[in-house]
């Protein structure tokens, strides 16, 4: 690693079409971003790579989940604790299903990029910059809005601390306390409009899983704070290596460097070029880095990315989070698993974005039938070639949004509610019916 650097990316051809105008102004927010302390810390970091280690063997299940793209004004109390309340009531369920610990990692306090297909929109004859997500520029259709603005990089960092505090405020006092799962739901399963049978499901879940936890501190094995609390890491895809490289520096008690803006993250589907800037950032740090492994990838391609990212094979230091689609995961998939046999992996499913449908009325949608086929389709590939899914990953909000079709959204409501920044994401009620039938899938998966 002598020739890497928290700046060697600049070297590299980068394959994301936004970038900012060198000089004062970016360099300005470059130096304050690298002088601001670090959002999460490396003891955290560490700790999460231990957990998905054990998620690579089997022995615990990672639920990740979280906005498409959040966005500034969306750093607010109810929206934040409404995403809480999802992870927590859906880890719930598949704790109870699979019976292993979930590693709960949220698409939160730093998923303001979003890679976009498109350098450019055009709206009646006028074409701007697209947007590229608060960390770049702003949604609204103007050639100030849409202009790229190094400021929001020291704005993006603000909210995510701030996003951060009051989720370790709740999680510290009590928010995340599983000796009190009932109380989780309260009039927000109402307002999800949870049919009565799936409401009866998750009671019945909470009631068992309350039981078993006083049960296992009756015999004294562990305390109260370690069995009962709640952890929850972040994560986000990191798009924009001008944030990430000035929040990456040396940790002084471990020598290593880490990308302190996130636990986690991860390098999409369109940047991930075995050349380019994004793997060489994210080869030189000691985060566990994720890799969206899409349609277009060559399983030897991906061979030599997991060797550049993981060169030394550590256990959960590599997440590949495979995007086939519901059609083309018996087709795809065992290629990828064969050509990375024997190599430390944490296998994640990402069931939304290669299931995206644009409808006859312009909206951009996913069906919560194709989501959940190709969940079930990637858990029988997997066993079949004696590999291990650990984890599953969502774009979900805990709002009654009407942005993804089935569980009781039609084609004609998704005008109703469609409040996304970017793609389509799971509703409160579509996320936990999935959880149960996820839950119950690999329940009798372990049977068979």
């Amino acid at each position: 690693m002598s020739d890497w650097s928290p700046t060697s990316w600049k070297g590299k051809p980068s394959a994301h079409p936004a970038d900012y105008v060198e000089g004062p102004e970016l360099d300005r927010a470059k130096d304050k971003l690298a002088n601001l302390p670090p959002l999460v810390t490396s003891w955290e970091i560490e700790q999460l790579k231990q957990h998905f280690s054990e998620a690579q063997r089997g022995r615990r299940f990672v639920l990740q989940g979280g906005d498409c793209a959040e966005t500034l004004a969306d750093c607010r109390e109810p929206i934040i604790t409404n995403k809480l309340k999802i992870l927590l009531q859906m880890s719930l369920v598949l704790v109870h299903a699979t019976r292993r610990p979930v590693v709960r990692v949220g698409r939160f306090a730093g998923q303001y990029a979003k890679p976009r297909s498109s350098a450019t929109e055009t709206k009646d004859g006028v074409t701007l910059p697209s947007y590229f997500g608060d960390l770049y520029n702003r949604p609204e259709f103007t050639p100030d809005a849409r202009k790229v603005d190094p400021e929001l990089l020291v704005s993006a960092y603000e909210h995510a601390a701030l996003t951060l505090n009051f989720i370790r405020a709740l999680v510290d006092h009590g928010f995340g306390d599983l000796h009190h799962p009932e109380y989780w739901d309260m009039s927000f399963l109402e307002r999800g409009g949870l049919p009565s049978d799936l409401r009866a499901q998750y009671g019945r879940a909470s009631v068992e899983l309350g039981e078993a936890i006083r049960f296992v501190e009756a015999l004294g094995e562990r305390t109260v704070e370690q069995f009962t609390r709640a952890e929850f890491y972040t994560s986000h895809e990191g798009l924009n290596l001008h944030y990430e490289s000035s929040q990456t520096r040396k940790d002084a008690h471990t020598g290593a460097f880490y990308d302190f803006s996130t636990h986690m993250p991860w390098i999409g589907d369109r940047t991930r070029a075995l050349d380019g800037a994004h793997v060489e950032f994210f080869r030189g740090i000691a985060n566990p880095v994720g890799v969206k492994v899409g349609p277009s990838m060559n399983p030897a391609d991906l061979k030599e990315i997991a060797r550049a990212l993981n060169p030394r094979d550590l256990p959960g230091k590599l997440v590949c989070i495979t995007r086939l689609g519901a059609d083309h995961v018996e087709e795809l998939l065992p290629p990828f698993l064969e050509a990375l046999r024997g190599v430390r992996i944490l296998w994640v499913v990402d069931p939304m974005h290669s299931n995206t449908v644009k409808t006859q009325g312009g909206y951009k949608t996913r069906h919560v039938d194709q989501i959940f086929s190709e969940i079930e389709r990637s858990f029988a590939v997997h066993k079949a070639s004696g590999s291990w899914l650990g984890g599953i990953h969502f774009e979900l909000t805990g709002d009654d949004v009407t942005e993804c079709l089935g569980a009781g959204i039609a084609e004609e409501d998704l005008s109703r509610n469609n409040a996304t920044a970017c793609d389509p994401r799971l509703n409160y009620r579509q996320s936990l019916e999935l959880a149960f039938r996820l839950g119950g899938h690999i329940r009798e998966s372990f049977r068979s």
